[in-house]
């Protein structure tokens, strides 16, 4: 990557690892824009749905149409369809439709300035960018524990099982989507585990990979 030109940065991230962090933090050390949840803030202004049931539906390719109809409530009579005219609304919604605008939303913002990009669908929606640099932040699960625990004032028995719910939807996602693995590295430019570093120590290790 070549910070001397329009560039984009995206961070794949573990939940309680950090990564957000180290998002911003790198950012701001480059003086650029970081975008984090604007993907989702944009699908809920596209869609007209909630965040936590566009988060749903990004992990079930098996039922998306069949979820997006019940989450809109839509006829019977587009129970067996592939796309749905809303009259009330003047618009066609599809099951790709939700994709198709994910992968805008994210190559516009690229196109437009250099930036850095946390979200798990980021690193693919940028394949074709010739100036991208790709990063997972990892660590590991008793360092991810503390971390929600903290956060979100759970106990170690309801942290794992957000954690477990978050893995799963999200490694789903992926492999349903971008038939991929997130775990898979040869996804990434730089894989940092983030166990014994501080969020500005991970950040000097983009800066220092960048040159």
């Amino acid at each position: 990557m070549n910070k001397n030109e329009q560039f984009v940065i995206t961070i794949n991230r573990e939940l309680g690892s950090g990564g957000r962090t180290v998002g911003r933090i790198l950012a701001e050390k480059l003086g650029v824009p970081y975008y984090d949840k604007v993907l989702t803030k944009a699908l809920e202004d596209k869609f007209e749905l909630s965040y936590h049931q566009i988060e749903e539906l990004k992990g079930q390719n098996r039922s998306w149409w069949e979820e997006i109809k019940r989450v809109l409530v839509l006829g019977e009579g587009a129970a067996n369809s592939s796309e749905y005219y809303d009259e009330e609304k003047n618009r066609f919604v599809t099951s790709e439709a939700v994709l198709k605008a994910e992968r805008e939303i994210l190559q516009g913002i690229a196109s437009e300035e250099s930036c850095v990009i946390a979200g798990r669908s980021a690193f693919f929606a940028m394949n074709g960018n010739p100036n991208h640099l790709s990063i997972l932040i990892q660590a590991s699960m008793e360092q991810r524990l503390k971390r929600v625990m903290a956060k979100q004032n759970l106990t170690e028995k309801e942290a794992k099982k957000v954690i477990k719910e978050v893995d799963e939807t999200r490694e789903e996602y992926m492999k349903n989507n971008a038939r991929t693995s997130r775990y898979d590295t040869r996804n990434y430019d730089l894989v940092i585990k983030m166990d014994g570093k501080t969020e500005e120590e991970a950040v000097n290790v983009i800066l220092a990979y960048i040159g």
